[in-house]
């Protein structure tokens, strides 16, 4: 099976039952398992102090592992950023190592392709999608499956129906000749993951310069205001009129409150939809929750949406 490679670039890990309940999960399916030395420790909130997680991200660079999977996100590479081994990562990943991660992890995905070039996945971690008390969930298990065996092509999704009418819209009576809305996009640039740290990266040189591309976002324990707050800022940066498509996954675990008075997340992205003329789909499988795919960052991909199907193509 794979090698793969377990480090903790970002927060501390705190549930190590967690996390030594998904190494052997990994295990049971066949996989080598290699834990890198400083994946438990701890110094302040952080898995280490920064010298550490440094080592650590160039220890796992250097593993020659399949993949290189985080144990967690939470926050701490955006301290990182200006000595983080790009070189070493960028090399890595052209000899067909498989950098995985999400959340926090968006901040490596972003400096790295900004730097290098260099292409990772939006993807699982170990402590919340392998070290779960259930099993994993079934799509994200297999779509890590797929990724390890180099047999990932694409993914897809049904889309509110409430996306049909926006997109129509969007498309100015552009459609099939059934009448259903449709939208085609051939090589664009897929790239994107958490809306907190991207907004983190505006104005420095670590934010890709992506245009045409199409960009994914999610967010967790952000009310709709901070959420819509954060995209305004996208917005008035001149990052979301550069895109050709705007691809929304999970937006959770937040709640409304009697002040909000109707406020809510559907609102944001009708908002949103109506400060820019490009395709804004909601929906994605991706972001902190059980069921998610893998998402090649910095990969030219082609999407395809017709009726209520979404499909995201790279094979």
């Amino acid at each position: 099976m794979s090698h793969i490679y377990v480090y903790s670039p970002s927060s501390a890990v705190r549930d190590k039952t967690a996390f030594r309940r998904g190494v052997a999960r990994l295990k049971a399916l066949g996989h080598e398992v290699e834990v890198d030395q400083s994946a438990l420790c701890s110094h302040t909130r952080f898995a280490g102090a920064d010298a550490v997680r440094l080592a650590a991200i160039s220890r796992a660079a250097a593993s020659a592992a399949d993949l290189a999977l985080i144990s967690r996100g939470g926050y701490g590479l955006t301290r990182l950023l200006a000595a983080l081994p790009c070189a070493p990562l960028a090399r890595a990943i052209e000899r067909g190592m498989q950098f995985v991660g999400m959340s926090d992890f968006t901040a490596l995905q972003c400096a790295l392709y900004a730097q290098t070039g260099a292409q990772t996945w939006a993807g699982p971690c170990l402590l919340d999608d392998f070290g779960t008390l259930t099993e994993p969930d079934d799509i994200m298990a297999a779509c890590f499956d797929d990724l390890l065996a180099a047999q990932g092509e694409g993914s897809g999704w049904r889309l509110p129906a409430a996306d049909l009418s926006a997109l129509a819209g969007c498309l100015q009576g552009r459609a099939l000749p059934a009448g259903e809305p449709a939208f085609q996009l051939s090589q664009a640039t897929l790239w994107g993951g958490n809306l907190s740290v991207l907004c983190a990266l505006v104005g420095t040189p670590y934010l890709p310069a992506v245009k045409g591309g199409v960009l994914f976002l999610e967010d967790v324990n952000e009310h709709p205001y901070r959420i819509e707050r954060m995209l305004s800022q996208l917005l008035h940066a001149g990052i979301l009129g550069q895109q050709s498509a705007l691809l929304l996954g999970s937006f959770n675990r937040f709640e409304l409150s009697a002040h909000d008075r109707g406020f809510s997340l559907a609102k944001v992205v009708d908002w949103l939809r109506s400060q820019i003329r490009i395709p804004v789909l909601s929906g994605l499988p991706f972001g902190h929750v059980p069921t998610k795919v893998l998402l090649p960052f910095g990969r030219r991909v082609d999407l395809l949406v017709q009726g209520r199907q979404a499909l995201l193509y790279w094979g």
